[in-house]
């Protein structure tokens, strides 16, 4: 079931119509459906129901508190890949058990948190962090558990800016040189070798690179138990892709049969960093119509969210449905969706087909739960949004609108001005 749809004219998420939501937050706002959340967690959860497992959801896809308690709450854990996330995801109640730490650029204190923490396990990319978390580890009179993000060299068919298994990606050690640190990650006195990972990409609409790369690991693995490496973990990582427009990415029942097929008679646990999959179509940004302008034959709406607020189409060109908060407009336009941004690249939606908004319409733009608030910024001074979150007729505000003074927190004007 879709939780954000049309009753009558007017578009609503689960049971709240959104002009209620804006009647009280203002806009732009960033809303999230309870129920969507839920219902794509369990969804990923049940397609692995036969294989031992533990759901660490990518949480720099979204890290509000409250998106993450909902998942926590389901048993899932989380990927961190800093240890501001770790910090959020502990004061949502995260069990450290279930916090797996990836990441090319760990700093020493944000390994000794983890350290003192008790998380899971790191997963490990490059040779002297390996070394730094052994010598951090060993000071603190702890073992670091850990597994190699091994880059298995697969092309995953997605946007280059989001491929991270390629053999050029900054991402992991490369499958050649990842035996080897294995080998040596055996000598040093404060490595734990638990696991081995592999995370190739971001909105994949295909099942196979995720074998094919499986594959690849399976023969390590046969190899590190040959030399006495037992291992433990399997971390699957992320990157199941969503529907934006026309794609056609697999359901996660369909990934997770492939994927115990390809892990079948290992013997390990299984883990699996869904991000996008889990929160890209649970929310929704919810803008306001400023002003609209033609000029020759080229349409402007303008709106009050721009590129600071969800920087995918500038960053990617990347594609979010539009909807109309009231079915009113008077046909369609072809036209742009711009906002207040002093940035020829601050738009929204670019060249499209679009109902005719006027002054005060509101406008929704769909599938915006992943990377949206989360790469939000206070570019030219806009204070960041309100986000919301909807259950059945009721919601509440889970992030309120940062003021003006927000903006000069911990700002000073330097004593010899």
């Amino acid at each position: 079931m879709n939780h954000f749809q049309y009753k009558g004219n007017e578009l609503f998420a689960e049971d709240v119509a959104l002009k209620d939501i804006v009647a009280k937050t203002g806009s732009p706002v960033y809303v999230y459906s309870h129920a969507t959340l839920t219902r794509h967690f369990k969804a990923f959860d049940d397609a692995f129901a036969g294989a031992p497992h533990t759901i660490c959801y990518s949480m720099k896809a979204n890290s509000t508190q409250s998106v993450l308690r909902t998942f926590f709450n389901l048993g899932g854990g989380v990927d961190i890949v800093s240890g501001g996330e770790l910090f959020r995801a502990l004061k949502a109640g995260v069990d450290p058990n279930k916090v797996v730490y990836s990441g090319v650029g760990k700093k020493d204190e944000e390994i000794e948190y983890a350290l003192n923490t008790g998380i899971l396990m790191f997963n490990v990319e490059s040779e002297q962090e390996l070394t730094r978390i052994s010598e951090i580890a060993t000071r603190l009179g702890k073992k670091a558990g850990i597994a190699i993000r091994v880059n298995p060299d697969v092309d995953p068919g997605t946007h280059p800016y989001i491929t991270t298994g390629l053999k050029n990606a900054k991402f992991g050690i490369t499958i050649e040189r990842a035996l080897e640190e294995y080998t040596r990650a055996k000598s040093l006195p404060g490595i734990d070798i638990i696991g081995i990972d592999m995370h190739i990409g971001s909105q994949l609409t295909k099942v196979n690179p995720f074998v094919d790369s499986i594959e690849k690991l399976k023969i390590m693995i046969a190899k590190l138990k040959g030399e006495g490496i037992a291992l433990k973990y399997f971390d699957c990582g992320g990157g199941l892709g969503i529907q934006y427009n026309a794609e056609e990415p697999p359901l996660p029942s369909d990934y997770g049969r492939e994927i115990v097929a390809a892990t079948k008679g290992l013997g390990m646990h299984l883990l699996f960093e869904p991000g996008r999959n889990l929160v890209g179509n649970a929310g929704i940004l919810v803008a306001k119509t400023l002003f609209t302008k033609s000029r020759d034959d080229k349409n402007f709406i303008m709106i009050d969210a721009g590129m600071n607020d969800l920087a995918r189409p500038a960053l990617y060109d990347s594609y979010h449905g539009v909807q109309a908060g009231c079915k009113d407009q008077d046909g369609m336009i072809v036209a742009d969706i711009v906002g207040p941004i002093c940035e020829s690249g601050d738009f929204l939606a670019k060249g499209r087909e679009v109902p005719m908004f006027k002054q005060d319409d509101l406008v929704a733009f769909m599938s915006a739960g992943a990377y949206g608030f989360a790469m939000s910024s206070s570019y030219n001074s806009r204070p960041r949004v309100a986000e919301v979150m909807v259950k059945g007729d009721k919601f509440e505000i889970i992030r309120e609108r940062e003021t003006v003074e927000d903006l000069v927190k911990g700002e000073k004007i330097a004593s010899f001005l």
